[in-house]
């Protein structure tokens, strides 16, 4: 996919750092684009040569190359150095809290029970189409800076509380808006089928995002995604295959919500449409994790949702073992995952899903980037990649996510710029 069609991406105001070094690195993960995903090639004592907001060496330090002897230098100060963290599942943009709804869980409803009340995503599309426009960009501005802070360079941000054609298209038109405001490159995903909002009946709404919604959405070049939720309550297969080819025709690549509740053969469906990422998958069978595999599907761990829903994890050393790339995402959202803190959502993606630490970093560097197919961009370090990547105090990946504590992440770097 041509970075043109990446929502915001070559056309934020953010200028790229000036050409530099980062020396003194103690511990580096490279996650570079080969071997397996336990493998993210570290290396000791390690810098990192960039120009023009890009990567043009990374090695040894006592392997700099002459070249670059010269340029400014930056101390890592002796800190593990790791690859811009990439969220590849949020719904940034929404209004609203449902603080409650956390309670009633915990008391012991449902999510199901709790959706089938008024409460659950239709509670958070009305917040959302009730929130004003600025009310709506400032909240996730500051989600964002706040991601920012935690290691996270780049975000998938879906719609899907809108669930109309004008509230859809706004909030897709507020990441645009984001875009040009922050240096994290913002990937805009379309989640119309989300759920069917109270003032349509299924087929009508269907009808509505085919015929009308996605032609919109690609004629602003609003989102690079499609997505849909398959679920008990939520869209059928049958369903999948109607919105997921009408967004193709128009340049929307197949994304799913899929066996976060029940089996609904989301994996198998997966690989049928051709579906870049499928996400959740807690309860994806053998069979569907086969074929996601042959598919080359990237399977979207979500740990939060999880947690948050005391429901079984995605078995997340199955996928692997099985061949399937893993990523890991927060799937931040006003409900079942109110956390954008993806450090986080690592240290539970082993503790839950069983991934080993370099496996859960790969997951949310470059398998993310995969799973946004910007892996060509971002997600490694690499000669020719975005100079984006993190300062942690920590000694290494197991140190870091074995010994968990709050926010360790002491500067990211966007195109060869610190953020401030």
């Amino acid at each position: 996919m041509t970075d043109e069609h990446v929502i915001g991406y070559a056309r934020t105001d953010f200028e790229p750092g000036q050409d530099g070094v980062l020396t003194d690195i103690g511990w580096l993960a490279t996650c570079a684009d080969h071997g397996s995903q336990h493998e993210v090639h570290a290396i000791t004592d390690a810098a990192i040569a960039y120009s023009g907001g890009r990567i043009d060496w990374v090695g040894p330090a006592r392997d700099l190359p002459g070249m670059y002897r010269d340029r400014r230098a930056h101390s890592a100060e002796g800190r593990m150095v790791i690859p811009g963290l990439v969220d590849c599942h949020t719904h940034l943009v929404f209004g609203g809290w449902r603080a409650d709804e956390f309670r009633r869980r915990l008391a012991g409803e449902s999510y199901l029970d709790i959706a089938a009340s008024g409460g659950g995503i239709k509670r958070t599309m009305k917040q959302t189409r009730e929130a004003s426009g600025d009310a709506l960009k400032d909240h996730a501005m500051a989600c964002l800076r706040e991601m920012s802070r935690l290691g996270v360079t780049t975000v998938e941000c879906k719609s899907g509380y809108g669930l109309s054609l004008d509230d859809e298209l706004r909030i897709l038109r507020t990441v645009a808006e984001l875009q040009s405001q922050t240096p994290q490159r913002l990937i805009g995903t379309l989640l119309a089928a989300h759920v069917v909002p109270p003032e349509f009946d299924k087929e009508a709404y269907i009808g509505m995002i085919v015929n009308e919604l996605i032609p919109a959405v690609s004629r602003e070049k609003l989102a690079v995604f499609n997505d849909i939720f398959v679920e008990e309550g939520a869209f059928t297969s049958d369903d999948a295959r109607r919105v997921l080819g009408a967004g193709l025709q128009h340049g929307l690549r197949p994304k799913l919500h899929v066996d976060q509740l029940h089996d609904v053969g989301g994996g198998h469906l997966a690989a049928e449409v051709g579906a870049i990422s499928a996400d959740h998958l807690e309860f994806t069978s053998p069979a569907g994790r086969k074929a996601m595999a042959a598919a080359g599907t990237v399977a979207v761990c979500l740990p939060f949702a999880s947690l948050y829903l005391n429901q079984p994890p995605m078995d997340g050393r199955a996928f692997i073992e099985d061949g399937v790339e893993v990523a890991v995402a927060t799937d931040f959202n006003p409900g079942s995952a109110p956390s954008y803190d993806l450090p986080l959502a690592l240290m539970l993606a082993c503790t839950m899903s069983r991934l080993t630490p370099a496996e859960a970093l790969k997951g949310a560097t470059l398998m993310a980037a995969r799973a946004l197919d910007l892996d060509h961009e971002v997600g490694s370090i690499e000669p020719g990649k975005s100079a984006d990547f993190v300062e942690l105090s920590a000694d290494n990946v197991d140190q870091w996510l074995y010994h968990f504590r709050p926010n360790v992440c002491k500067r990211t770097w966007i195109g060869g710029r610190a953020l401030s």
